[in-house]
């Protein structure tokens, strides 16, 4: 939702005391795999009237902006990760089951491989509406930047301005290896991309127009509400203005860096993470992120002044080489390595997260092996370009059928399960 409660400060919640994480996927005709715009045929209240959220226990379904896309998300702050995988594969599972009635289903990776984002893509026209019409006068939603991109969110509570410093510190040295393990989107209007993660790639340029929306990707070396407000938001809330005379986007979810705070809800959101191919995959990525995070909270392996220190533009393209290269990206910063506890010289990214999956085994089954395969035989991104082999007319098909099975039988892609 983009409506933000304003909790009292009784409310407020510690470091890694609570979590919450959104997955967003496409729904698809069944035997075409094309983009269905019918959200609002799914997202439906008990009167049946179209509704922009609808809580189901502790999983909410929604839908922003996209009409062929439906987010799945935490139905307010979960104590832990562990068995929230099952939760949302238990979801897939009703949605599906709904949708198979009316000749859909749901797709996973971050980019649809042959939508054209010109000729379908189709705004939510119910609630919510003034809010997308005002981002599509200012940016055209049409571009894949606004309507082909579908990710992981994850959020983190702080309790006061010390606790947001050294978790907003922590994330900005983290965003730029994070595509090494999510890069989900290598294949955009039927061709391969030059990036294992183009959505990525095409969310950095959605916003164009007026660039301090997104900044660079890595949010400014700001670690205090006052700071991130005068040096983050207000100059977007500035920029836009001139476009936006009303006032409709004059909030802190216009911002589209890479992490962006939530002081309303005191909550930083991730938003670099490609979505996976089944929910097992995203939580064990979300798993390993907070074990991180919290270490380089306590300062294990650099001090907060240290971590202060990274300069954004050096993180921004570190990020970039990442976002091109993934798991295979070779890191040549020893200063960059060193704030991970890596002093054995350069090495590439897929080797750094497994150094730091050994330090943080996890405990779940599904997970843990999902997390194995993603160390093993590389990111999402990776594995469906093997399993394409540079033939895209003949594959794409049967490569995205198998990513939706894999969504609706929980379980990990596997370029040699592909069927012809």
């Amino acid at each position: 939702m983009l409506a933000d409660p304003v909790h009292p400060e009784s409310k407020k919640i510690p470091l890694f005391e609570a979590f919450g994480v959104e997955l967003e996927y496409m729904i698809v005709h069944e035997n075409s795999l094309d983009v269905a715009p019918i959200a609002d045929q799914l997202l439906r209240d008990e009167e049946g009237n179209p509704s922009e959220e609808i809580e189901r226990d502790d999983i909410a379904w929604s839908n922003e902006l996209a009409l062929h896309v439906v987010e799945l998300k935490t139905n307010g702050p979960v104590a832990q990760l562990t068995g929230l995988a099952n939760r949302f594969q238990a979801n897939v599972a009703d949605i599906n089951q709904q949708l198979g009635k009316i000749g859909a289903r749901l797709m996973p990776s971050a980019m649809h491989p042959w939508m054209s984002p010109d000729q379908e893509m189709k705004l939510w026209p119910h609630g919510y509406n003034e809010v997308y019409e005002a981002f599509n006068a200012i940016f055209d939603c049409r571009g894949h930047g606004w309507a082909n991109l579908q990710s992981c969110h994850l959020n983190l509570p702080f309790a006061n301005d010390d606790e947001f410093g050294r978790l907003h510190a922590a994330i900005r040295v983290l965003l730029p290896i994070l595509p090494a393990l999510t890069a989900s989107s290598p294949v955009s209007e039927r061709q391969m991309t030059p990036e294992l993660d183009h959505r990525l790639e095409t969310y950095r340029h959605n916003a164009d127009r007026i660039p301090q929306v997104a900044g660079n990707v890595i949010p400014e070396a700001v670690f205090t509400q006052a700071d991130y407000e005068q040096k983050i938001l207000q100059p977007i809330y500035d920029a836009m203005s001139p476009f936006d005379q009303a006032g409709v986007l004059r909030h802190e979810w216009a911002n589209s860096r890479g992490a962006i705070a939530r002081f309303q809800r005191n909550t930083i959101e991730i938003r670099v993470m490609d979505v996976q191919e089944q929910p097992a995959a995203d939580l064990a990525i979300c798993q390993l992120v907070v074990s991180v995070l919290e270490a380089l909270t306590e300062e294990r392996w650099a001090s907060f002044r240290q971590l202060k220190k990274a300069d954004t533009l050096r993180l921004r393209d570190i990020l970039l080489n990442v976002v091109d290269d993934a798991d295979e990206t070779v890191i040549v910063d020893p200063g960059y390595l060193e704030l991970f506890g890596w002093t054995k010289g350069t090495c590439t990214a897929g080797k750094l997260w497994r150094h730091l999956a050994e330090q943080f085994p996890l405990q779940e089954k599904p997970t843990a092996a999902a997390l194995e395969v993603i160390l093993d035989e590389g990111p999402l991104a990776r594995r469906i370009v093997t399993a394409l082999s540079g033939n895209l007319s003949g594959k794409l098909l049967p490569v995205y059928r198998e990513l939706c099975d894999c969504l609706q039988a929980g379980r990990s892609f596997k370029p040699s399960e592909v069927k012809s």
